[in-house]
């Protein structure tokens, strides 16, 4: 691990990349006592020790097939080392560029860079013979190409208007590096679009590609860990380690971690797995203790990668630019996702597919998600747990840009706590969901939902999906503490939603929530619309709305210690500009609430009070 000064300056230029403004990141590379913690986040340069125990082979991006791959000297493909490792070697890689893909691996070994030395796995192959045709369009023959459907459940006739059918196609095209957007035909062309025709197998584009570098996509996976036998080896049940590494341009996926269902083709459901409600004891442990530290994933037509099996780890990495997730981590449990950035994601803007920058699927228990970069997903929903997580934390995190920050859907059990939600159409839902406790988070233009609705296992769209959460008589026992929610100059939406449908107003008369108490509400200037909505309550739709914390208070019995600042116009954050969320000092009438028990033991914060919020007062503040 690099020292402080080289962990920072690494992460100021993850920053400018990021945001492309360097003043914007003068909080994540300032050291900082507050939460989220400040970084740094994603991939830190740094220099790798060649291991020292096992068998060590050296790889190179011409290294020779026959080569033992035992000595520097003499580097072997890394197709053949992985071919020949076993549990407990290394594969030690070169830099550069290698354009592989579709290695499969089921070994406990480690990949890693040579010192500080940069490789590259690409999935693209370079398209240098072109033939040009009238109108300025050019096209290539081309024999990798992955043509692809929208999976069963994706409704053409509510969504077919709005995504067209070749969109779900995974190949990709770059020119000199940018990455161009499917056309419908060849008359649709221009410099940032490329058209394909299955049935002759040509690329077309509607620029010159003279003295450009043209990439097409040739893989659809960098690697696959089978939980299987493979190249004469049974399964030894451990996941990989990685680092370093980068994997880019893939079609469909770069990493794939298989658990007892073997992994499915595009046009196939790829995360029924386990297949129906399953106890925890019976899915994970095919392949356990993946490791993903200071890796890029970044380009891929569908997911960075899918991931399976108990105790997984993805730190310090970054996932850019993907198609329906980043990460995608399915019937996991006890893992840990921390220190990422996760940005740029649902890059083709797919509609219905429920695009999600991090999904926890189908029945994981005990996910960390913590300490995170989640940014720049106009298309996309942030971190999503989906379909009977258990028991999950979402702490620390900076989540910006989203549709939905944090999604927990039909889930048991989620503590929510120290999080900055910025500019989301939703900082926070809980949906058809029970016992989600939210404390102390920071919400700016960012409203949080907590609802529940008819759907149950019986007739679904997605089969059996809802039967592995609370049925619909059980979706309740949320607590909403300390948090700050604020609306900016202009946003007059709702800050904070319960609702039901007035169909089972007559079913479900308990609360969703417990408890909702000592949060402060923010905002400049209310427009028309309520400040907290409430159901149910008596009457025919049994829906509230309620302009002002007093009336919420009165209507419901919740609140008893809340705070509103109605109409308030002062410098609440130390800078908005520069993404600082501390206080810039203490508002008149807000004052520090306790913390439950559990926030703390998460946070790490060392006093039982705290303002509400996530972030504490700057140490430079003003005077209000």
């Amino acid at each position: 691990m690099p020292n402080p000064p080289v962990a920072h300056m690494a992460h100021r230029r993850a920053c400018l990349h990021w945001l492309g403004v360097f003043a914007l990141c003068l909080l994540i590379t300032a050291p900082l006592a507050a939460q989220p913690s400040g970084g740094p986040y994603g991939p830190i340069p740094q220099s790798y020790a060649v291991p020292t125990s096992g068998t060590v082979y050296y790889v190179a991006p011409d290294g020779v097939a026959e080569s033992a791959g035992t000595v520097l000297a003499k580097p072997t493909t890394i197709e053949s080392a992985i071919a020949r490792v076993v549990t407990g070697d290394a594969i030690v890689l070169r830099g550069g560029t290698y354009r592989t893909g579709s290695l499969q691996l089921n070994q406990g070994i480690t990949l890693q860079p040579y010192l500080d030395e940069t490789p590259v796995l690409k999935g693209t192959r370079l398209a240098t013979e072109w033939e040009a045709l009238r109108d300025g369009v050019w096209r290539t023959k081309w024999e990798t190409l992955f043509p692809a459907q929208p999976l069963a459940w994706w409704r053409r006739e509510r969504e077919g208007m709005r995504t067209p059918l070749h969109r779900f196609n995974n190949d990709m095209v770059f020119v000199d590096g940018k990455l161009l957007r499917s056309a419908g035909w060849e008359g649709e062309l221009d410099e940032d679009t490329y058209y394909i025709d299955y049935d002759s197998g040509h690329v077309y584009l509607g620029i010159d590609p003279a003295d450009r570098q043209v990439e097409i996509t040739a893989h659809d996976i960098a690697l696959h860990r089978p939980s299987r036998e493979v190249h004469g080896k049974a399964s030894d049940g451990k996941g990989p380690t990685i680092r370093g590494i980068t994997f880019t341009q893939y079609a469909f996926r770069a990493i794939d971690i298989e658990d007892r269902k073997p992994s499915t083709g595009p046009n196939e459901e790829p995360t029924d797995d386990p297949v129906g409600v399953s106890p925890r004891s019976e899915h994970g442990k095919q392949v356990v203790g993946t490791t993903l530290e200071h890796v890029t994933i970044s380009f891929t037509s569908r997911v960075a990668g899918y991931f399976r099996g108990d105790n997984l780890v993805i730190r310090n990495s970054l996932v850019s630019d993907t198609g329906t997730e980043g990460i995608y981590l399915i019937g996991s449990s006890g893992s840990l996702l921390e220190r990422n950035i996760v940005r740029r994601n649902n890059i083709e803007q797919l509609t219905g597919y429920y695009a999600s920058a991090v999904k926890i699927f189908n029945q994981s228990h005990d996910v960390v998600v913590r300490d995170n970069l989640v940014i720049e997903h106009p298309h996309s929903n942030g971190v999503w747990y989906d379909v009977g997580n258990v028991d999950g934390v979402f702490a620390n995190n900076h989540v910006e840009g989203t549709q939905i920050g944090f999604f927990f859907e039909i889930s048991t059990g989620v503590l929510v706590a120290g999080n900055v939600f910025v500019d989301n159409g939703q900082g926070i839902r809980v949906l058809n969901s029970a016992a989600a406790r939210v404390y102390h988070n920071t919400f700016l233009d960012s409203p949080v939902m907590f609802d529940r609705d008819e759907r149950s296992a019986q007739g679904d769209h997605f089969g059996w999906h809802p039967a592995t959460g609370p049925d619909v008589d059980e979706r309740e026992g949320h607590v909403f503490k300390g948090n700050l929610l604020v609306a900016s100059a202009g946003f007059g939406r709702t800050l904070l939603h319960f609702d039901q449908p007035a169909a089972l107003c007559g079913t479900l008369t308990r609360p969703m929530a417990s408890k909702v108490d000592r949060n402060a509400y923010v905002h400049a200037r209310r427009g028309g619309e309520p400040l907290v909505t409430w159901s149910p309550v008596r009457g025919q739709d049994c829906l509230a709305g309620y302009a002002s914390l007093q009336a919420f208070r009165v209507g419901t019995g919740m609140e008893a210690n809340g705070v509103e600042l109605d109409g308030y116009e002062g410098t609440l954050f130390r800078s908005v500009d520069l993404r600082n969320f501390e206080l810039a000092h203490v508002p008149a009438g807000v004052d520090e609430v306790p913390v439950a028990a559990e926030a703390l033991q998460v946070l790490g914060w060392r006093g039982a009070n705290h303002l509400p919020g996530a972030l504490p007062v700057s140490a430079g503040s003003v005077d209000p």
